[in-house]
């Protein structure tokens, strides 16, 4: 899975790549095709948005499903967990959905053991 980051109108903390890197690895146990996703980091300056002044989106690419996750918050970090988080959320339930469930009843069963 490739990741790519895009700041606009911001300098990203030091260890962000890395620690977004990390997060967005684990997304890879849901077992939905995801050749990339795109990281867009934006900067409000205006000092009316306060603790919503940082804004992340995360959006993925490939096979799968297109997904799209928001997150704001007082600093890149903050908003960064809160859209993975909201993407985390995303796949889990197309997982959950692409799951086989065999909803065969017990009489079934037992009826085709007994004439086997």
């Amino acid at each position: 899975m490739q990741i790519i980051i895009h700041s606009h109108g911001t300098a990203l903390a030091m260890d962000f790549s890395e620690i977004s890197e990390e997060r967005l690895q684990r997304l890879a146990r849901f077992n939905i095709p995801i050749d990339r996703i795109d990281v867009d980091v934006k900067h409000q300056a205006n000092p009316r948005f306060g603790k919503k002044s940082h804004r992340v989106v995360l959006t993925t690419h490939g096979s799968g499903p297109l997904i799209r996750a928001e997150g704001e918050g007082f600093n890149d970090l903050a908003a960064f967990d809160e859209a993975a988080e909201a993407l985390e959320l995303q796949l889990r339930k197309k997982h959950e959905r692409a799951k086989d469930f065999n909803r065969e009843s017990l009489r079934k069963l037992r009826a085709h053991t007994t004439v086997d």
